[in-house]
C-alpha cells in the first residue's frame, strides 16, 4: 500500500519515505479544480516501464524527448511529466472521477521543489524516487491519500 500524506508532503511505501508536490490549489475531487482528491484509490494502470530518465510523457505517451535545461528554459509553463506514470483509480464515491481527471503519480524535472504543494493536482516525484517507486508497486495496489 501507497500512503501519501498531504499535511506532509510525503509518500510511503513499505519502509521508505519519499518527498512529493502536491497541488498548489490544495484538496479537492472536483473536475477542473486542479486540486489533488482525498480517500482510497489503486494504481489503474503503469506507464512509463524502461524509459529513460527524464523522459517527456504528454497524454501518457513518450514524444521522443528527454527533459534538459534548454527544453525547460523553452517551456516555463509546461506542466512537465516525466519518466515513469503511475495512473490512480478512485475507489470511492466522491473521488470516482479521478482516473478520468487524469491524476497520477509522475516524475519531474529535478528543479522541481519537493516538500511543497506545486502541481496541478497529480503527485509529482523526484525522477529517480519515480522509478524506484515504480518498480516496486504493481497495477491494482491500493493508495491512500490523507490530509490529517
Amino acid at each position: 500500500m501507497i500512503e501519501i500524506s498531504i499535511a506532509h508532503q510525503t509518500l510511503k511505501h513499505q519502509d521508505k519515505i519519499y518527498s512529493i508536490s502536491s497541488a498548489t490549489k490544495g484538496v479537492g475531487e472536483k473536475s477542473g479544480s486542479f486540486c489533488t482528491p482525498l480517500g482510497r484509490f489503486k494504481i489503474a494502470e503503469k506507464i512509463g516501464d524502461n524509459l529513460e530518465l527524464g523522459a517527456v510523457l504528454i497524454a501518457r505517451a513518450p514524444t521522443g524527448e528527454v527533459v534538459s535545461k534548454a527544453l525547460l528554459d523553452q517551456n516555463p509553463d509546461r506542466d512537465w511529466i516525466l519518466t515513469r506514470i503511475l495512473w490512480l483509480e478512485g475507489l470511492e464515491t466522491h473521488n470516482s472521477n479521478t482516473k478520468q481527471r487524469y491524476i497520477y503519480i509522475h516524475g519531474s524535472p529535478d528543479e522541481t521543489p519537493m516538500g511543497v504543494p506545486g502541481s496541478k493536482g497529480c503527485i509529482r516525484m523526484h525522477n529517480q524516487d519515480v522509478i524506484e517507486l515504480f518498480n516496486r508497486v504493481q497495477t491494482g495496489e491500493d493508495v491512500v491519500i490523507m490530509n490529517p
